[in-house]
């Protein structure tokens, strides 16, 4: 069943633009005025010695800007501004991505973890030469043979209370520092994450500040440097290898905010337990997870502009007795391919603009607020997957949009493909993040699962399994009241009834997640049967579990960003571009929902007839869709933007050529698939 809503009428892009900006609308402007330049934006055909080299030298002019203090603490210049600095990197991601990452590694990832777990004479000590890049650094944690699993490291730091130093060790090659930013070319230090072993007891893993490069920029004595070599992207960044060969390292070079060592090699943390304290200090760190998430957004939004806008220029083939070629968005096809992609990434950013502002929060505390801290992270690793995957989808469904033109590296497109494909794998792995955010549904006591690694060393306790509770992110109130709103019969509930659509994310996430806890409970009341063969034997269904969750809590976000829309116009399509992201979300899972219950096969035929209503109805809206982006110009970079106005005004000569000929030209015009051929 559909419902036949007023119809929409113009909209003005930049009263969506102000909805999207949200609470850090002006980092956003600032970013826009100062870096919307042509400097910024990527440059095509460069070997990757020329790229690094001016990566390199943009990264300097960036922190002159002073745009990379957002983050730090105000005494040493900065803004204590979380929420800002990660948003900065989303808008720094709509240029050239290879920079971003440069400044994701050097203030977020390096910068960040010498803030986050380094002491105040530390501080002190190295964050205005971080801050101003005079000190360029590396973080060092992934080994070439330990990823994910960071808990097992095989570095180790072992302290001489004779010398009072560390002796810092890569005991063969599996252990060496693998695929770590600016190590191969820049870095002349490392926060080097490795496991600490004191008075004879290992301590878990530890950060340490280890210089690896002198002033002349050559490898300190027992310091290896190695380059990764070429890369799918991201050329500008000097990814390398570090590998140590008992390198003494200072005492005072451990970072120490959550673990000491006494001149005596007298061990103390605040934190007993080893787990938790490696969980906490890694949770101090999830910045770093949310900008990738939000940077794989910016260059989504990036592909759908180019693809949007040369759709609505590029023309192919002409209806039956027509003269004039249809331009491609008019094809059903191709709103098929651009219109529920736009509407996710509608809905990716709002619920990745509700995380940042949650991070901010929680990070601005004094005090730290476990449950909320692992609500944060388990989010984080959440939006990570979604936006890096929907990334890596949308732009190539975007090159194909564009037919050869998005073959072509003028077009921008091939370098978001290979410059964003390395974003599903680090800062941690999608799925192996995915498998962390179905424990923390399964259990409120993550501790108790041991390391992040695949389920194979959890402690599963059937008792430790709550009942299934679907805990609201955003807008909880009002969408209650849209759930509980819903009538008894779904075959009298319009498609496009709001509550309905929720209540159907909330259904699909809570059975799934019933079927997962019944399972792993059976396998827990199993004689003889291992903890990983409990896990391993259900992981296909944890991770649907996980998969569910996270569109459920997407869509609440879009609510809640629709909610606080003041202008009607933006508000009435923001309401129809959720209701596509809904819908759309549905029908790709419509199986499930038929093999549930959910759906009768009558209502499952509707279904997609509401969708494709859908797509009609947004298809003159999908210029104001992307324009509210406010992507500027110079950041594009992408010539058949460029050329625009040139095939609009050829467009223009050929329609007064049909007309003069007393013909007049079709406005717009729809087609079967069988009519549409792949645009070239």
């Amino acid at each position: 069943m559909t419902s036949t809503p007023t119809p929409l009428g113009p909209v003005d892009p930049a009263r969506i633009q102000e909805v999207l900006d949200g609470r850090w609308a002006h980092v956003r402007r600032d970013a826009r005025e100062q870096l919307g330049d042509p400097e910024y934006a990527p440059v095509y055909g460069e070997s990757v010695a020329e790229a690094r080299e001016r990566v390199t030298a943009l990264s300097a002019k960036l922190a002159a800007t002073g745009r990379v203090a957002l983050g730090f603490p105000e005494q040493y210049g900065g803004s204590a501004d979380a929420g800002g600095s990660v948003t900065a990197i989303e808008m720094l991601a709509f240029g050239d991505l290879s920079l971003m990452v440069k400044a994701g590694v050097q203030w977020g990832l390096f910068g960040g973890a010498v803030q986050a777990l380094g002491s105040e004479r530390q501080h002190d000590a190295y964050l205005p030469d971080i801050m101003s890049f005079a000190l360029p650094g590396c973080f060092a944690m992934t080994e070439t043979g330990h990823g994910s699993d960071v808990q097992q490291l095989r570095t180790t730091c072992t302290y001489d209370p004779a010398t009072e130093t560390f002796d810092l060790h890569t005991p063969h090659q599996a252990a060496r520092k693998d695929y770590i930013g600016n190590a191969a070319k820049d870095g002349r230090m490392a926060v080097v994450f490795a496991q600490l072993v004191t008075q004879g007891e290992g301590r878990g893993v530890h950060a340490f500040l280890v210089p690896i490069r002198d002033e002349q920029g050559r490898p300190v004595p027992g310091v290896t440097i190695g380059d990764d070599g070429p890369k799918a992207g991201l050329n500008g960044v000097d990814n390398g290898r570090l590998t140590f060969d008992h390198v003494t390292v200072p005492r005072d070079m451990l970072l120490d905010r959550y673990g000491q060592v006494a001149p005596d090699g007298t061990y103390t943390s605040s934190i007993e337990n080893e787990t938790r304290r490696f969980f906490t200090m890694l949770g101090t760190l999830v910045r770093g997870r949310v900008s990738v998430g939000g940077s794989a957004g910016s260059a989504t939004k990036l592909a759908l502009e180019i693809a949007v806008r040369y759709g609505d220029t590029r023309r192919q083939f002409a209806a039956p007795g027509e003269d004039r070629e249809i331009v491609i968005n008019d094809y059903l096809v191709h709103q098929r391919k651009l219109l529920p992609a736009l509407a996710k990434t509608y809905a990716l950013h709002f619920a990745q603009e509700e995380l940042v502002s949650t991070m901010h929060d929680v990070q601005s505390t004094g005090d730290v607020d476990e449950a909320a801290q692992r609500e944060l992270e388990s989010r984080a690793a959440g939006l990570k997957v979604a936006n890096t995957w929907h990334a890596t989808r949308t732009i190539q469904l975007a090159r194909e949009a564009c037919g050869g033109a998005g073959y072509l590296a003028e077009n921008r497109l091939p370098a978001l493909k290979a410059d964003t494909d390395v974003f599903t794998t680090f800062e941690g792995d999608n799925t192996v993040l995915l498998q962390l955010v179905a424990k923390g549904l399964l259990t409120g006591y993550r501790d108790a699962f041991g390391s992040l690694d695949g389920w194979g060393k959890a402690a599963f306790v059937a008792e430790q399994v709550r009942e299934t509770v679907l805990e609201r992110t955003a807008a909880r109130g009002l969408i209650q009241r849209l759930v509980d709103a819903v009538p008894g019969r779904d075959d009298d509930v319009a498609f496009t009834d709001r509550g309905w659509q929720l209540k159907a994310f909330e259904d699909r996430e809570k059975h799934v997640l019933d079927g997962a806890i019944k399972r792993l409970r059976r396998g827990a009341a199993t004689k003889g049967i291992k903890p990983f063969d409990i896990f391993n034997d259900v992981q296909d269904h944890v991770l649907a579990t996980a998969e569910a969750h996270i569109d459920r809590i997407v869509l609440e976000a879009f609510v809640a960003g629709i909610e606080r829309t003041t202008d009607p116009a933006a508000r009435a399509l923001l309401g129809r571009v959720c209701d596509l992201y809904a819908l759309s979300t549905i029908e790709e899972h419509k199986g499930w929902f038929l093999e549930h219950g959910r759906l009768t096969p009558t209502r499952a035929k509707a279904l997609t007839g509401a969708v494709n209503d859908l797509l009609k109805e947004l298809r003159p809206h999908m210029r104001t869709l992307v324009d509210a982006f406010a992507i500027p110009e110079a950041w594009l970079n992408c010539a058949i933007v460029a050329e625009e106005p040139a095939r609009q005004e050829a467009m223009a000569a050929h329609d007064a050529t049909l007309r003069a000929r007393g013909a007049e030209p079709q406005a717009t015009a729809t087609a079967t698939a069988l009519e549409m051929a792949p645009a070239q």
